[in-house]
């Protein structure tokens, strides 16, 4: 019989050592004449230490509990629409159409963003959602209605009891409809308020690339919940980025990655499944002690980041590595997991401003994976202000050691221009 090692719950140390507290004390309570003065007096210096480490401990572990059906969930969805986005990879047509800003839309934004609200009007009626897409085109345009309507229709996880937790399939064209318009929340600094965005990257989704589909919770303007599925990326953590990772990619055996993390309580990966969830491990950002040696990712599109920039930054650095181009938030699940160091997006307009739902879910993953994200002036990022992040400009995200670091050079570089 083979034995497969499960990682170590991040909880257990703590279980471990309060059990053994609490089993002292008990002794100590029940025989006290039993013990020497020196036992007692060490007993009585532990409880002093144990009383704020129990209650720190209850605390931290309500926290994380009171968000493990949102996680559950996000986790599902997520997980499920990536199905229907798989199938619409392999499709030679995928539906493209043109919104006012000019970018592609596929039959996959538009599935993945209905099953994706389903599932959360169904567990959480109350919460808003702050989604890219809406059906204003698709009720005029029965053919494509209908294409997507078959792909939402027959999508679903080989799993019961999961598709259970997501409230089951959509039931009628007009109900997926309506789940797409659900997605028009304001946003703001108050509530329980998803971001989603149904195919991060759609145009790595049309050529072949890296995409992701993001979901975040928010509540008053703090990221707290962040998943991401990317299709395309390898389920080894320690598979190192390459320049070949942006383009002619497939989700073939050995392909298919669920990161999340829930804000205080660190990251995971898992293999995506057509059932249900898959065991997960901790993922944590690479040790770099030589940050000459960094490997960075940025967007293919130089219209989303300057790359003219970014080799100035790498030059004052020291960084001779190539960078890594690829679309969409798996940039942030690369260097989340270690595979990437330096995630930079750097403003190419001092109008643009960056949408909330490319960067929620990667922003809580990467810190709670052990790094910082600012904007490209040092700022956190504010998610509490609209469906845009008007208050920032660019993103900078690095293990937490060199940010700093990466930040003055990054202020250096752009102020200069």
């Amino acid at each position: 019989m083979q034995y497969t090692q499960r990682p170590c719950n991040p909880l257990t140390p703590h279980i471990l050592f309060l059990s053994v507290a609490v089993l002292a004390l008990s002794a100590l309570a029940t025989f006290p004449s039993t013990f020497p003065s020196k036992i007692t007096s060490r007993l009585t210096l532990l409880i002093q230490h144990v009383n704020p480490a129990l209650r720190s401990f209850s605390s931290k572990h309500s926290a994380y509990m009171s968000y493990a059906k949102e996680l559950q969930v996000a986790e599902l969805a997520v997980q499920r629409a990536t199905l229907l986005t798989k199938r619409v990879f392999h499709e030679k047509a995928k539906g493209t159409t043109s919104k006012d800003d000019k970018s592609p839309v596929t039959i996959g934004d538009f599935g993945a963003q209905a099953l994706i609200i389903s599932a959360i009007r169904k567990n959480f009626p109350d919460d808003e959602i702050v989604g890219e897409e809406d059906a204003d085109d698709l009720r005029q345009n029965e053919p494509l209605r209908s294409q997507i309507w078959e792909l939402v229709r027959k999508t679903k996880l080989n799993d019961d009891a999961a598709e259970a937790v997501l409230g089951g399939p959509l039931e009628s064209v007009e109900d997926m409809l309506d789940a797409i318009d659900a997605g028009k929340s304001a946003g703001g600094a108050k509530g329980r308020i998803w971001a989603l965005d149904p195919i991060d990257g759609t145009k790595g989704f049309l050529r072949g690339g890296q995409y992701a589909v993001c979901l975040a919770l928010m509540v008053d303007g703090e990221v707290i919940v962040g998943v991401l599925g990317c299709p395309n990326l390898p389920v080894d953590d320690t598979a190192p980025l390459d320049s070949s990772i942006g383009a002619d990619q497939n989700d073939e055996e050995g392909k298919g990655v669920l990161f999340s993390a829930v804000l205080g309580h660190g990251a995971t990966s898992r293999p995506l499944s057509r059932a249900g969830l898959q065991p997960s491990q901790p993922i944590s950002m690479k040790p770099l002690s030589d940050i000459t040696q960094a490997t960075f990712c940025e967007s293919v599109e130089a219209g989303h980041s300057s790359h003219g920039d970014q080799a100035a930054i790498a030059n004052k650095l020291g960084i001779t590595n190539q960078s890594v181009r690829m679309d969409s938030q798996a940039k942030y699940a690369s260097i989340a997991r270690g595979a990437g160091d330096l995630y930079l997006r750097l403003p190419v307009s001092k109008t643009y401003q960056e949408k909330i739902w490319d960067h929620a879910a990667g922003v809580v993953i990467v810190g709670e994976a052990g790094g910082t994200v600012t904007d490209a002036f040092g700022k956190k990022l504010d998610f509490s202000i609209g469906r845009t992040l008007s208050a920032n400009k660019g993103v900078v995200a690095a293990p937490k050691a060199i940010h700093a670091e990466v930040s003055k050079v990054v202020i250096e570089v752009l102020s200069n221009k």
